[in-house]
């Protein structure tokens, strides 16, 4: 083994894919209701998708950011489309990255106003990633625990809990930054009237709504973003995962005023928004553009045959569901496997759901079948 073993890997090795399905060195055929994590927005072997990879790597890969970038230029108008007002945007790797970027900006932001804000509210079970100040704003200690000291300037408060937001709220506060729908935390979600207050407490106190939409966002919830359930108009969001099809690709998008703080040189990326990323972004988003009624469709679909169920609660929205148990999940999600269902178990009594969104009901029904077995 020449590897570090930071991951808990399922004894299964896929070679190839094709529309929702996985298969693996032996040619076994499995349903993948993963996704790479919310990644693989269009499943397996696109077309589209394939052929603008393939054009694009043999025209040009990487230039780096000290050159115009037109590729960056067209999938950022795209995404910011879908933003509530005008904004701008800052193109990187992932969403830890995205995340860590989102934190430099709201800090930066004051500092440029003159004022000594520079913490952020976070929530617990949230989560934002690994580098320093995105696992400082993650309110995990299974994330947190034997990296201490961690970065300054977070204060944690408890989801649907509004007195808690108030009691963390400090002369220095910054901004709110949290997840509509908490993913790895156990897909919680917001409620609305809880988001309107948190909203209402940024503009009355003058501080950023910042909305982490990794994992929520580009339609996985049936939204192109999700806050947009809520009716929220956050100062910056952040995305990644389902945003290049497969291809690693991040970015924050901020309210124009806010993004003017990052000048020159305060911030950069030597991969962030290179040519072959933004290219399967493009594909990826203006598909999603399409597929919107669809993912709504099929995921509420879905959410009626998980509670047919009747094996635990279902959470969460569009294509991102959960089915929460009384138990330990992690065998379950073995016996799946065993069976040709791909899925996983986060919080440790959740299973989470997240296939590619071009899903069909078709395949649901193979899904909830195997589910019905394996519980």
């Amino acid at each position: 083994m020449f590897l570090m073993e930071t991951y808990k890997r399922l004894p299964v090795k896929f070679v190839r894919g094709e529309g929702v399905y996985l298969y693996d060195e032996k040619g076994k055929r499995y349903l993948d209701f993963l996704s790479g994590i919310a990644v693989n927005s269009l499943g397996y072997g696109d077309p589209e998708l394939t052929e603008a990879i393939c054009r694009q790597a043999k025209e040009l890969l990487h230039v780096s950011n000290l050159f115009e970038n037109p590729w960056q230029e067209e999938l950022a108008r795209e995404l910011v489309k879908h933003f509530w007002t005008e904004g701008r945007v800052f193109f990187c790797n992932s969403g830890a990255e995205a995340n860590e970027g989102a934190i430099k900006l709201a800090r930066r932001y004051f500092y440029e106003r003159g004022e000594k804000r520079y913490r952020l509210i976070t929530f617990y079970k949230g989560f934002h990633g690994r580098t320093y100040g995105s696992m400082s704003a993650t309110a995990q200690e299974k994330i947190q625990k034997g990296f201490e000291p961690l970065l300054e300037g977070f204060d944690y408060a408890e989801l649907n809990n509004f007195d808690s937001v108030l009691k963390a709220l400090k002369k220095e506060t910054a901004g709110i930054m949290l997840e509509v729908i908490q993913g790895e935390g156990g897909i919680n979600e917001a409620e609305a009237e809880f988001l309107q207050k948190v909203q209402d407490l940024c503009r009355k106190e003058g501080l950023l709504l910042i909305i982490d939409e990794v994992q929520t966002g580009i339609g996985r919830t049936g939204k192109f973003y999700a806050y947009r359930h809520f009716g929220l108009e956050p100062d910056i969001i952040t995305l990644a995962k389902g945003l290049g099809g497969g291809v690693p690709v991040g970015a924050i998008v901020a309210r124009k005023e806010v993004s003017e703080a990052f000048k020159e040189g305060s911030h950069g990326s030597t991969f962030g928004g290179n040519a072959l990323a933004c290219r399967a972004g493009l594909v990826v988003v203006k598909r999603v553009e399409g597929l919107l009624p669809h993912i709504e469709r099929v995921g509420e679909y879905f959410r009626q045959k998980l509670e047919e169920l009747k094996a635990g609660k279902v959470k969460g929205r569009g294509l991102m569901l959960g089915l929460e148990l009384e138990r330990d999940c992690s065998q379950i999600v073995l016996r799946a496997l065993e069976e040709g269902l791909v899925i996983n178990c986060t919080a440790q009594r959740v299973l989470r759901f997240l296939p590619p969104l071009v899903v069909e009901e078709k395949h649901v029904e193979e899904a909830i079948d195997i589910l019905r077995r394996v519980l």
